[in-house]
């Protein structure tokens, strides 16, 4: 019997560099909500991925930004976290975007620990000439002394092999934490709430999903085979409310379709999914709150 390994990686990042698409293209299948808007991933979500004698086990991270609330707070916490007791971080930066503040800072986190890193630059399906890429890399190069720098495209999986080739160069000898079935650490409630948020976040504009919050309230197999699934949703102001629901409640029936797409095609059943939209004023600088929706 051949020795097991495995390797905890961090995948690290500013808000929207496409970290949490990273970690679903790795992984071979949709376990991390993802959208356009900053800020989609607030909790450190595991992935779990075993091939053979190696499991590897990667860590999403919130994007590293500035804080504004509570909630905030607590994301940019569960950032470092994240990064502490791994055996590799992923930094995902933006081929498009010049390094930021951001960018710089975590750099500094990695100097400070002297965590093992590979820059992974995302978008490089949007990059023309090679000569930006080559501009992008040396100065990163100037801010930490990366193991490796690997161009990928998460939107058409371009650079995944090689990704996959140097984060196995830091898997190590030790038995797997995590049965070979697993795919994440997330409970299946947590799962199915994430998927309505996602839906709230790609139909709602502005600032209005970032006040939502998704709680499970059933979630019962029928002895038919089907799933039946009842949340709640709540947001911070009544005139959200209103929007949230929509006209003759259009809106929030859409966030339920679509929401079901993905819950069916993850559980592999029929699911049952019903909906309701509650007010909990300023719920983001409340930490009672924070806590019963499991954010912190």
């Amino acid at each position: 019997m051949n020795k097991q390994k495995s390797a905890f990686v961090a995948i690290i990042g500013r808000p929207n560099a496409g970290k949490s698409s990273i970690m679903n293209r790795l992984l071979g299948q949709k376990v991390v909500i993802v959208s356009d808007k900053p800020q989609t991933t607030r909790t450190r979500v595991m992935g779990v991925l075993t091939l053979g004698d190696s499991q590897y086990v990667f860590v999403d991270t919130p994007g590293f930004h500035k804080p504004r609330t509570v909630l905030g707070e607590n994301m940019v916490k569960a950032v470092g976290d994240g990064m502490s007791d791994v055996e590799l971080c992923l930094l995902v930066v933006d081929a498009e975007k010049q390094p930021s503040e951001i960018e710089k800072e975590l750099c500094k986190k990695l100097n400070k620990s002297k965590q093992p890193a590979v820059l992974v630059i995302n978008k490089i399906d949007l990059i023309k000439e090679k000569t930006d890429l080559l501009s992008i890399i040396l100065k990163y190069n100037q801010l930490y002394d990366f193991a490796a720098v690997v161009p990928v495209s998460a939107k058409n999986g371009d650079g995944f092999e090689p990704l996959m080739d140097e984060i196995n160069k830091f898997a190590r000898d030790g038995i797997h934490m995590f049965d070979e079935d697993t795919l994440t650490d997330q409970p299946e409630r947590v799962l199915a709430a994430e998927f309505i948020r996602e839906k709230l976040l790609r139909t709602l504009d502005k600032e209005i999903p970032h006040g939502t919050a998704v709680v499970i309230d059933r979630f019962k197999d029928r002895d038919d085979g089907i799933l039946d699934i009842d949340a709640t949703i709540f947001c911070e102001k009544k005139t959200h409310k209103g929007i949230i629901i929509g006209k003759g409640g259009q809106t929030l029936k859409r966030v339920g379709i679509l929401a079901r797409r993905d819950m069916e095609d993850f559980f592999g059943c029929q699911v049952n999914l019903n909906c309701w939209v509650k007010v909990r004023e300023g719920w983001r600088n409340q930490r009672a709150a924070i806590h019963n929706f499991g954010l912190d």
